[in-house]
């Protein structure tokens, strides 16, 4: 099995020493690197060809936040995941309004950096549990954008992606991609969940649609 390509970018040595040991002892994991800023990211980027990008936020130069927006205007599909010290809701919010694929803090077990590797290669959202909790309502709808939000809004009314599309003029194929985003970046997998969140945060009003 191809290994995946794993690329550290932290300002502190024994920080990024210190993972790239751990990662290194899973015989699936190959790291191409540990950089020390942004800028030395999006110069060696296309030459590393990393599967996962781990940030950490605050680095001289060029922070991980700038690094990111940079590296997902160039590639939307790279996936990167911050690693941090903050656990306060705005730093977790902003990071995936960013569009960061998870966010995990630098004290977490060392398996947990691996399965935060494995969950966002399989294409979905992870975030840590120290994470988690520093979400409220407030800062977790806040990751969504304008449209992201109209569309959650429209489904939770139990209007079908045509009618979404129509509605909003927009293509069908286009309501999807925001239907996905909008799971990813709350971290929900399934339409139920998408049913639940809506329900707990007052978006159904009390309607019962289903997704």
């Amino acid at each position: 099995m191809t290994p995946i390509r794993v690329l550290i970018v932290d300002d502190h040595p024994m920080v990024a020493d210190g993972i790239r040991a751990i990662l290194e002892s899973y015989g699936d994991i190959e790291v191409v690197a540990t950089l020390s800023n942004g800028q030395e990211v999006i110069d060696q980027v296309d030459a590393l060809r990393p599967d996962v990008i781990l940030m950490d936020l605050n680095m001289p130069q060029l922070g991980g936040l700038s690094a990111t927006e940079i590296l997902l205007e160039r590639n939307a599909k790279q996936r990167i995941v911050v690693l941090s010290m903050h656990d306060a809701p705005e730093y977790v919010a902003t990071a995936m309004r960013h569009g960061a694929r998870g966010y995990i803090l630098k004290d977490v077990p060392t398996e947990e950096i691996y399965t935060a590797i494995q969950t966002v290669m399989a294409g979905e959202t992870y975030l840590c549990t120290g994470a988690t909790g520093a979400l409220t309502p407030d800062t977790a709808q806040d990751i969504l954008t304008a449209r992201e939000q109209t569309i959650l809004l429209q489904l939770a009314q139990g209007k079908a992606n045509k009618e979404v599309a129509r509605e909003l003029d927009i293509s069908v194929h286009t309501v999807e991609t925001h239907r996905k985003n909008i799971k990813r970046k709350l971290g929900i997998n399934s339409t139920a969940g998408l049913t639940r969140y809506a329900l707990e945060h007052g978006v159904l009003q009390g309607t019962g649609a289903e997704f």
